[in-house]
């Protein structure tokens, strides 16, 4: 419709500009004078006429003070025989200069066709462009069921594994597909087959897309990439005949790869019921299984896909001979971390003093997405703050900001409120300090950040792939050492820790139901989390256990709630000076950084 529009407003400017030249010559013509035969006959009575130029049934006058004028006369009669029949005298005519000026075709047509002609032109101009525009939507149309797999250009700047900090096992795995593409008689000397494709597996931001953008510039091959999301669409048939589309051109580029971002948007298990069973997709699915390993076996193309939810593909993706090999990206630990930050701060102008391993050892958890985000961060706050490089305070600053969102400045608290915070915050530290197994504290602060109205950053020395219960009973006495110093110096509590007792009780049932940490049940998994999913929630939970059993769970639940209380209870109240320092430290500074934090306690 959009372009209809367009072609009908070129159309009408191209008519007002005919329209408008026509007027143009129209007003020229209408500055010579038209006037009648008696008028004529007059002037060459009195000898005022100078030239006379006979153009068919006109005659062009030219007075001999320069005036023209324009005369009709009959088509059938003669100017000379039209003088003789109105009796002038001979001597009067020839002092006039008499031409006839015959008239061309061009001119003919131009002067009595064209005015009628011209709007049957334009008309049919404007249908011609409604009908090719028709056409081009009926191509459109034609070519709904055609992939729209986008192919990496040549000209395009490429990465390599170089410009891919971390993940070196994921890339070692990538590599041999590469060598495989590049030198296949190495492999097929000694029988190996080519893999039909590799699924890279792991949460988001840890550079799945990165590391295939990366395949593509290192292999040379023709690259090919899609989102699952793109093949599916309202009409049944139409995702199938993109799926056949795609291989029919990869096949046809081969050696070729395919990357398929996020195909757990069509790879997802069929008949699974609410959230899985869709005709379109499971149609889809099945075109992918077959052009992945039907009957043509001889295909050199390799398919790359990615996805964050591997327990939703369907189990005939995950055979050998479809994605024989799995890629698992983790999150990048302490070493990866500073390779990602040297690599994302090599465009920056980054201070020499910012010391980018306390920055990987402050962002645990961190993705290479959020590492990038969060020297971003830093750049934007230091172009805030009018600097030209980037410091240590503003790489701090992000590491919080990105944890717990920026500060609220304008949420100002009242004497009792930061009295009451500032004790929250306190018990955290103080029992998180005293206990051996919990992480140090790095900074302690009363100024709000996001929904927090204070916080206690705690971060690990180092990654830790395992936990034990002794430390997660630690954790659950840090996480209600808020809440128990309110109590003991208040006699009540606020609601400020209400965050920190969801997350307690999140806490101790997992180490009951997952964990099999309880102290009076067997080691086993308490229920069964069913698959589907529906606003981003389990609507279902598959209980595996009796209803007796249920209540030893509630029960155990509360058992590790009491003794993390009185674990923290206990610190509480045989360090109650330093509590009180703490405190206030916090009231007069608001923040009490690392290095302070642990002189107090020298």
């Amino acid at each position: 419709m959009k372009n209809i529009v367009k072609n009908f407003l070129i159309v009408f400017c191209v008519f007002l500009m005919i329209a408008g030249l026509i007027s143009i010559y129209s007003e020229e013509q209408e500055k010579i004078e038209k006037v009648g035969i008696e008028k004529l006959i007059q002037e060459v009575k009195n000898e005022q006429i100078k030239d006379i130029i006979i153009e068919g049934d006109v005659l062009q006058v030219t007075l001999r003070s320069g005036k023209k004028q324009e005369v009709k006369k009959e088509m059938s009669e003669s100017l000379f025989s039209l003088f003789k029949n109105l009796e002038i005298p001979v001597e009067k005519i020839e002092k006039i200069n008499i031409s006839v000026k015959e008239e061309s075709g061009w001119g003919f047509w131009a002067g009595n066709i064209l005015p009628f002609l011209l709007p049957f032109l334009l008309i049919g101009f404007f249908i011609f462009i409604m009908m090719k525009q028709v056409q081009g939507m009926n191509t459109r149309a034609m070519m709904f069921g055609q992939s729209r797999a986008k192919e990496t250009k040549k000209d395009v700047k490429k990465i390599s594994f170089k410009d891919v900090a971390g993940a070196k096992e994921a890339k070692e795995e990538l590599f041999e597909i590469v060598e495989f593409l590049k030198e296949p008689k190495k492999f097929t000397d000694l029988g190996a087959k080519i893999p039909k494709g590799v699924l890279l597996l792991g949460p988001p931001g840890v550079g799945k897309t990165l590391l295939a953008r990366a395949v593509s510039g290192e292999a040379g091959v023709p690259f090919f990439h899609i989102s699952g999301s793109e093949f599916v669409e309202m009409f049944v048939g139409v995702g199938a005949s993109r799926a056949r589309d795609l291989f029919s051109k990869a096949k046809k580029n081969a050696p070729s790869i395919l990357f398929i971002d996020e195909i757990d948007a069509v790879g997802r298990r069929r008949g699974a019921g609410l959230g899985g069973s869709h005709d379109e997709r499971e149609q889809t699915l099945n075109q992918i299984l077959v052009e992945m390993d039907g009957f043509d076996q001889n295909t050199n193309v390799i398919v790359l896909a990615a996805t964050n939810r591997p327990d939703v593909l369907d189990p005939a993706l995950l055979r050998p001979g479809r994605f024989d090999r799995r890629v698992m990206l983790d999150l990048p630990d302490i070493r990866e971390r500073e390779a990602i930050l040297k690599l994302y701060s090599y465009k920056k102008p980054l201070d020499k003093n910012v010391p980018l391993r306390m920055i990987a050892e402050r962002t645990p958890g961190f993705s290479g997405a959020d590492l990038e985000n969060l020297l971003n961060e830093a750049a934007i706050l230091t172009a805030r703050r009018g600097k030209k490089t980037i410091g240590k305070n503003e790489v701090f600053e992000s590491v919080e900001r990105v944890l717990l969102g920026p500060e609220r400045k304008s949420h100002i608290l009242n004497k009792e409120e930061k009295k009451i915070t500032a004790y929250h915050e306190a018990g955290h530290a103080l029992v998180s300090k005293m206990l051996p197994n919990t992480d140090p504290v790095h900074k302690v602060s009363i100024i709000s950040r996001g929904r927090a109205a204070g916080y206690t950053l705690k971060l690990p020395s180092e990654d830790r792939k395992l936990g034990t219960r002794s430390k997660f009973i630690e954790e659950l006495a840090v996480l209600l050492a808020g809440y128990i110093a309110e109590k003991l110096r208040f006699g009540e509590v606020t609601t400020g820790a209400t965050s920190d007792l969801r997350q307690a009780t999140s806490l101790a049932k997992k180490l009951i139901t997952e964990f099999g940490m309880a102290k009076n049940l067997p080691p086993r998994t308490y229920g069964n989390a069913d698959e589907m999913v529906f606003l981003g929630r389990e609507i279902h939970e598959q209980r595996d256990y009796s209803e007796k059993t249920a209540e030893q769970i509630d029960q155990e639940i509360a058992d590790f709630i009491r003794d993390a209380c009185n674990l923290a209870e206990k610190i509480i109240k045989g360090n109650k000076e330093k509590s009180e320092e703490i405190v206030k430290i916090l009231l007069e500074k608001e923040t009490i950084e690392k290095e302070e934090f642990d002189k107090l306690f020298a």
